[in-house]
């Protein structure tokens, strides 16, 4: 097996399967295949798990059908691109060697790696689209292809050191790494500083990968040039408006 990212602010990672190779990811992500390429969707791993490993993909963000690739009597070709601007990062998975990864971060893996929920808990209504914070287990033995949106900056924290970071940058992170959401200091950093109101801290040993485009901070940039119904200005309305901007503030 042979495999290659091409591109820069959108790229897509390209892979040359000999026969009986294959790939797995979750349904939806194909980009283009040869001929030779036979796709199997079903909700059993090919790691394993069956229909609780399903369950758990679920939990943690993914889709319940995932889709393995196989070249069948012929080497074949086989994509899969990014779906915003961003960076594909390939990752060695094995004993001592799993990550936690951000709830849309698993592009597509060799067949013995496993996904399952790590992380979730509700940071209330109107943040990350009222879905709370979750955060996709990556284990098992062979090589992941993760998708971390905007740029990639690396952090290597050595043990008992903190780095607190806005959850939706973070991107991935070795299990070794100890996680916990916090609340930002103090009602007026939480209501009028901008930058939400929930962090991420983060504490050695390990690395951690940090991206910085968080998709709800895009939706929310896009969401302004979108086309809207107009509002009669009334004194709710009003008010509705100041609390919309309040939460805003909040992604």
């Amino acid at each position: 097996m042979q495999n290659r990212i091409v591109g820069t602010t959108m790229p897509v990672l390209e892979f040359a399967l000999d026969p009986n190779e294959s790939i797995i990811s979750e349904a939806g992500e194909l980009s283009w295949m040869g001929a030779s390429i036979q796709m199997t969707t079903h909700t059993q791993f090919a790691g394993g798990g069956g229909i609780f490993g399903a369950i758990k993909r679920v939990a943690g963000g993914g889709s319940l059908f995932m889709t393995e690739y196989r070249a069948v009597g012929a080497p074949g070709e086989l994509a899969f691109a990014t779906r915003v601007p961003g960076h594909i990062l390939p990752v060695e998975v094995g004993a001592g060697r799993d990550y936690y990864v951000h709830r849309h971060g698993f592009l597509c893996a060799t067949p013995q790696i496993a996904i399952s929920v790590g992380f979730q808990q509700s940071l209330g209504a109107g943040v990350f689209g009222g879905d709370g914070f979750l955060l996709q287990h990556v284990t098992g033995q062979g090589v992941a292809w993760l998708e971390l949106s905007g740029e990639v900056v690396t952090k290597d924290l050595a043990p008992g050191e903190i780095l607190r970071v806005h959850p939706g940058h973070v991107g991935a992170f070795q299990t070794s790494v100890s996680f916990q959401i916090t609340r930002v200091p103090g009602i007026r950093n939480m209501i009028f500083g901008g930058d939400g109101i929930f962090l991420a801290a983060l504490t050695g040993p390990g690395r951690v990968w940090l991206q910085t485009l968080p998709i709800s901070r895009l939706a929310h940039q896009l969401a302004q040039y979108m086309p809207s119904q107009p509002r009669e200005t009334t004194e709710a309305g009003v008010v509705g408006g100041i609390v919309g901007s309040i939460l805003g503030g909040m992604k």
